[in-house]
């Protein structure tokens, strides 16, 4: 039996997806043949050549042929103007950015080889605030880095072509996300794949039938991480049917564990036949043991598919087998990730932003790996925690995870690791720093952590020791009040001085913030913005982003409303997906006017620009000055290095 596994469009360009690699690698130690490819990015650099920007134009024109010049989109208008120079530049661009033309990097950085649409605005704007930004952030030596960043705007200003001009669902790191994201009706995308195919959904086809005929599968095997691959998922398993109407198509992933927990709309499975939850392992091969007759069909472990009632109507529905009886594959027994059959010389290593923390996401090539399943803390009141990839914790030890960086470095050739955890276990990371020190194991690692005490600066200078290169974390609302109402288990004052352990060690800090919450009010909003300001100027982290608070049905939030303060709004009946629920909050703040300015002065701040100017200046309208201290994070700081001296 050879199973196919895939990873639809659309996600990191710069790494692979780590779902199928883990999978592949299990099933193989399990003694079946499993073969894994990713349309993802096969889809993208199809899209990026030559012949298929004349395309491209070809589609572009005849959508816009009814506009004059000063009614088109200003990227649409570039892309046309400039035609000749984005056919030339585009394959060179894509190589360079594979890593395998560097020399091209001095054409680029003379401003004159590239066309520059609107995504270079950003340059400018900064540049009437600061001067020569990109001087500042690369110097006169860093000639590849300005490159790829120049580059990566261009590739940029493309995708925005196609998704203006050509294909409105196509985004870079979506795909039809809007189609799929908490969506309780299946009907929107039903209808786009009932529809005529677009132009980016023709090139997945070929991909898919190539697959097809290459691998010979008796399993298709998709992975749903995100919303944004949902589309893509359906488009090539109704792609696969269409070819081989018995061929048996199986989905899972994360959007599939968060949000289809509710599912009823049998219209989905005229796509796939089997839907599996939460950790797939335990699941999927139950599901080839049916397949070759070893299970019955009500043995199969948290599993959809369609069923017909005993009744005389004979009615069809979506049955959920769940069998408890049959545990989940422990960690020690998972395995290592298998990248073979994944084209790693041709994912794109990109610089989005003039960040060192930032560009670690889509910068490099990282092997994937996950330390622990779940999170060891799980409280946290915003959190998804009555499910599983969160709620159940369970960790290999640091022996097994040595041996498994071991086998990736001699199967990739790739020393980079990213690790996945939801929160990285604080007494596994520093064994296992001991444990790659003491085996001589050469690595550069970054991975998600919780600020908590434990992360003291001897603990923190270990890690970095280890090949621990940067860390993200949630510092969520910078206000006391609020993380003890998340159970966040932190401080603000101990955050501070645990960030700033870890850049004091050369380990670089994301911050995750949050606005919004339950009962948050304008005058903690800003209060938050004034520590975080302190925090970045102090150089406790030096990247971080704002996300809108977002109530789900999985967290705390969602399923007691009443112990935050707020009424959920009633919801639609829920056939498809379910994640987000809206609700009201008495409070009555204006978090999208407040929004705006967080986001305007985290990105000023980022680029060291900023820190002198009051919380006002930052809004459209006025708002509460801050209450906060203008030294509350430096004597945080002190109090840190004094206690360390003692």
């Amino acid at each position: 039996m050879t199973v196919l596994l895939m990873t639809p469009p659309m996600t990191q360009l710069n790494t692979p997806y780590p779902a199928t690699a883990y999978l592949t690698g299990f099933l193989r130690s399990q003694g079946y043949e499993a073969v894994q490819r990713d349309p993802a990015i096969e889809l993208f650099l199809e899209m990026m050549t030559a012949p298929a920007l004349e395309i491209i134009r070809q589609h572009v024109e005849q959508n816009f042929e009814h506009f004059e010049d000063d009614e088109l989109p200003d990227v649409i208008f570039n892309f046309l103007a400039e035609f000749d120079r984005y056919q030339l530049a585009v394959e060179p661009a894509i190589r360079f950015l594979q890593g395998k033309d560097p020399s091209l990097a001095l054409r680029i950085n003379s401003r004159r080889f590239l066309p520059e649409g609107p995504a270079f605005d950003t340059i400018a704007q900064m540049e009437a605030v600061s001067g020569d930004v990109l001087q500042a952030a690369f110097g006169n030596l860093g000639v590849q880095d300005k490159a790829k960043y120049l580059a990566t705007l261009f590739i940029n200003d493309l995708s925005s072509v196609i998704t203006q001009g050509v294909d409105p669902y196509f985004e870079v790191s979506r795909y039809g996300e809007q189609l799929a994201a908490a969506n309780p009706s299946f009907d929107n995308l039903y209808d786009t794949l009932m529809d005529e195919p677009s132009f980016s959904s023709e090139i997945l086809e070929q991909l898919v039938e190539q697959y097809l005929e290459e691998t010979q599968p008796s399993v298709v095997a998709l992975t749903v991480p995100f919303p944004g691959n949902m589309l893509g998922a359906l488009r090539i398993a109704q792609t696969c049917k269409a070819i081989n109407p018995e061929l048996p198509i199986v989905m899972g992933g994360g959007f599939i564990n968060t949000e289809l927990r509710a599912l009823k709309d049998p219209r989905v499975f005229e796509f796939v036949d089997f839907i599996c939850l939460d950790d797939g392992e335990r699941p999927f091969i139950t599901l080839l043991e049916y397949f070759e007759g070893k299970r019955g069909v009500d043995e199969l472990v948290r599993t959809y598919f369609l069923a017909q009632n005993d009744s005389d109507s004979g009615e069809i529905y979506v049955h959920f087998n769940e069998n408890a009886e049959l545990q989940d594959i422990p960690q020690t027994d998972v395995g290592a990730p298998v990248y073979d059959g994944l084209p790693l010389a041709e994912y794109l290593s990109l610089c989005e932003m003039l960040n060192p923390m930032h560009r670690i996401w889509s910068d490099g090539r990282w092997n994937k790996l996950t330390i622990a399943h779940g999170c060891y803390w799980r409280k946290c009141s915003f959190c998804d925690v009555s499910l599983d990839y969160i709620g159940r914790f369970d960790a290999a030890s640091a022996d097994a995870l040595v041996d498994r960086i071991e086998q990736l470095i001699e199967e990739t050739g790739e020393t980079g690791f990213h690790f996945v955890d939801e929160a990285l276990p604080p007494k596994l990371l520093f064994a296992l720093a001991k444990r790659l020190i003491e085996r001589n194991v050469v690595i550069s690692w970054w991975g998600n952590i919780r600020f908590e005490r434990t992360f003291s600066q001897a603990r923190c200078q270990l890690l970095a020791d280890s090949g621990c290169i940067a860390v993200s974390g949630g510092l969520e609302v910078a206000s006391d009040r609020l993380l003890k109402l998340m159970k966040k288990g932190v401080s603000v004052e101990r955050v501070a001085q645990v960030t700033k352990a870890f850049s004091d060690a050369g380990i670089l800090v994301h911050a995750y913030l949050m606005y919004g919450f339950p009962t948050q009010t304008e005058q903690e909003t800003v209060d938050s913005l004034e520590m975080v300001r302190q925090m970045m100027q102090q150089g406790c982290f030096q990247s971080a982003y704002w996300h809108r608070f977002v109530a789900t049905v999985h967290s705390p939030v969602g399923m007691n409303p009443e112990n935050f303060g707020i009424t959920l709004t009633e919801r639609p009946e829920i056939l498809f997906a379910e994640n987000d629920v809206e609700f009201t909050d008495p409070t009555g703040t204006d978090h999208e006017m407040l929004g705006e300015g967080l986001r305007k002065a985290i990105y000023n701040y980022m680029h060291g620009i900023g820190f002198d100017q009051p919380m006002s200046f930052w809004f459209n309208q006025k708002v509460a000055p801050t209450q906060m201290k203008k030294d509350l994070v430096s004597r945080a700081i002190n109090n840190l290095i004094d206690s360390s001296e003692d």
